[in-house]
């Protein structure tokens, strides 16, 4: 509690918020209006994929590395999407001047299978790269959450509906902070899959044909 002497310093004497902590709260207040307006943008371009920000966030900080995914084909049952922020781990060196926040599109699959699964992430000179389902038997997994910040591909949509409120999602298995714009479907396929990620979870991954290696060039 302050003391009487702390309280009545005159108006004067009254020190200024530093303008550095000013304009990040400015900042965050926009990135989490920007929320609001990102999945709108994606319907129109055509463009969807993967994630639910409710099962990501709270379950670990990003690195603030961002990873590339692609896949010929990725067919889904009980797709849901909607705007969300990540966070770094507190004084992360990759956080820049976001203030270690990540402007993401959150998806949510109950149910996938990828064809010819490319993931990499550009380490600085050379590329962890993973591949798999390239064989007879594709990717698949369950309760599959992704984080983006860009996606591309041919995509349709079965029984798709666009407008919710992300707090009242049933069709992916995830909900997202109410008053935010989302969409849902019953199914979703995307030809030509390319994804910039920073988090992807999953009740089962099931990845046959599995590579891992250092490469000169990612996905």
């Amino acid at each position: 509690m302050a003391s009487s002497s702390d309280v009545t310093a005159s108006a004067g004497d009254t020190p200024e918020p530093p303008e550095s902590s000013s304009a990040h709260r400015g900042r965050v207040r926009a990135r989490r209006a920007a929320v609001m307006a990102v999945p709108a943008t994606l319907v129109a371009a055509g463009l969807a994929v993967l994630t639910a920000e409710g099962a990501l966030g709270v379950q670990f900080a990003i690195s603030g590395m961002p990873f590339t995914v692609t896949a010929t084909e990725l067919n889904g049952t009980g797709f849901a999407q909607f705007g969300g922020l990540d966070e770094m781990a507190p004084g992360s060196p990759n956080e820049g001047d976001t203030g270690g926040q990540v402007l993401v599109v959150t998806s949510a699959i109950k149910n996938a299978t990828l064809t010819k699964l490319c993931q990499s992430v550009d380490l600085g000179g050379t590329n962890l790269l993973i591949t798999a389902g390239s064989g007879a038997d594709k990717v698949t997994a369950s309760d599959l959450t992704t984080d983006s910040t860009e996606l591309s591909g041919d995509a349709a949509f079965n029984n798709i509906e666009i407008g919710n409120d992300a707090s009242t999602l049933t069709k992916g298995g995830a909900k997202g902070p109410i008053g935010v714009f989302s969409q849902q479907a019953d199914t979703v396929r995307i030809a030509n899959l390319r994804q910039t990620n920073y988090a992807t979870t999953a009740g089962v991954f099931k990845l046959p044909g599995l590579k891992l290696r250092f490469s000169g060039s990612g996905c």
